[in-house]
């Protein structure tokens, strides 16, 4: 919804409701409720990442290649172009040297 910043405002007499009203509505039960069920509504918002539990995945997962290393900071399986450095027997990568 779109605001006219320019609109002159309202005053405050303007927008003082009578205390007869203001009563009334202090006294409507039925006046801070929603008419939304919160289940059903929760029923029928799907999430970006649908339900993929009854998808099977075919990966085809190859060991490590000679030329590879496993960085010992993030785990990740580099190729040799990216190890940085190598301490106390652990190799790193160039991420996270």
């Amino acid at each position: 919804m779109a605001t006219d910043y320019d609109a002159p405002r309202k005053t405050d007499e303007e927008n003082e409701d009578s205390i007869e009203e203001l009563k009334s509505r202090r006294n409507d039960k039925n006046s801070g409720k929603v008419d939304e069920d919160e289940v059903e509504a929760a029923e029928s918002f799907e999430l970006p990442g649908a339900d993929l539990s009854h998808e099977e995945l075919t990966v085809r997962v190859l060991p490590r290649q000679a030329d590879e290393f496993t960085c010992a900071s993030c785990f990740l399986v580099k190729g040799r172009t990216q190890r940085a450095h190598e301490r106390n027997g652990l190799v790193y990568c160039v991420d996270c040297a």
